[in-house]
């Protein structure tokens, strides 16, 4: 799934296991581009490259590709927040870059949709003070499935419809203002404990459990790199 073919003037990107390791282990450990061990090649040359693949939405296409195995049976959405570091953070449109001010300072949700089997199918990034339910919409939208299960946060007559339209029951406890509570299938609830363990696995590469890079587009790369090694664990 890598960038580079074969040709007449030899196989091009010959090292692409080489620069994709270097990347995970910036993700793993959450250290400064400058720290890359000299082993994995000079640090500027592996991230301009990460770099061009992000801008090249490479990373999300291939995260696009490992998801086309999904088990759709049901699906799950949740949202996270982590924290900014101070370092990386956006001196100018932060909402743009998905950093927005809470009260621990600058934060991001990260918004995920999962499948039967907790696998990673859609992410998205917004700033950390934002609702969740604006975003609920966007995450299952193109998917088809028989049921979506979330928490009460989601709960709104909007995602209900969305739900609703494409074929498939909401499993979402409602809220004590709604004035016509839903019916909830508790044991089928339970199967939600799938998307908080996504965020978990998530949170074991420390430069996603802290966000550090300023450009949403490059973290969104991670993010899509980082699910793809789920998938294939």
């Amino acid at each position: 799934m890598l960038p580079g073919k074969a040709s007449d003037r030899g196989v091009t990107a010959r090292d692409n296991r080489l620069f994709v390791e270097a990347v995970l282990w910036v993700a793993r450990t959450g250290a400064p581009w400058r720290d890359l061990p000299d082993s994995y090649g000079h640090w500027h040359r592996v991230y301009v490259r990460y770099e061009r693949w992000s801008r090249k939405v490479f990373w999300l296409k291939l995260m696009a590709s490992l998801a086309g195995d999904a088990d759709l049976e049901h699906m799950m959405v949740d949202g996270c927040i982590v924290r900014v570091h101070q370092h990386d953070a956006a001196k100018k449109q932060s909402a743009a870059e998905a950093m927005g001010k809470s009260r621990g300072g600058l934060s991001t949700k990260i918004h995920a949709t999962v499948d039967a089997l907790g696998n990673p199918l859609r992410l998205l990034l917004i700033p950390g003070q934002a609702s969740e339910y604006e975003q609920a919409s966007a995450l299952i939208d193109g998917f088809a499935c028989e049921v979506v299960l979330a928490d009460k946060g989601y709960d709104s007559a909007v995602f209900g419809n969305t739900i609703q339209c494409m074929g498939a029951d909401a499993v979402i406890p409602s809220k004590r203002n709604r004035l016509h509570p839903r019916t909830l299938d508790r044991h089928l609830y339970k199967a939600r404990n799938l998307v908080e363990r996504f965020f978990l696995k998530l949170k074991q590469f420390r430069r996603i459990a802290t966000r550090y890079e300023r450009l949403a587009r490059n973290d969104q790369a991670m993010l899509s790199l980082v699910s793809a090694v789920i998938w294939l664990a």
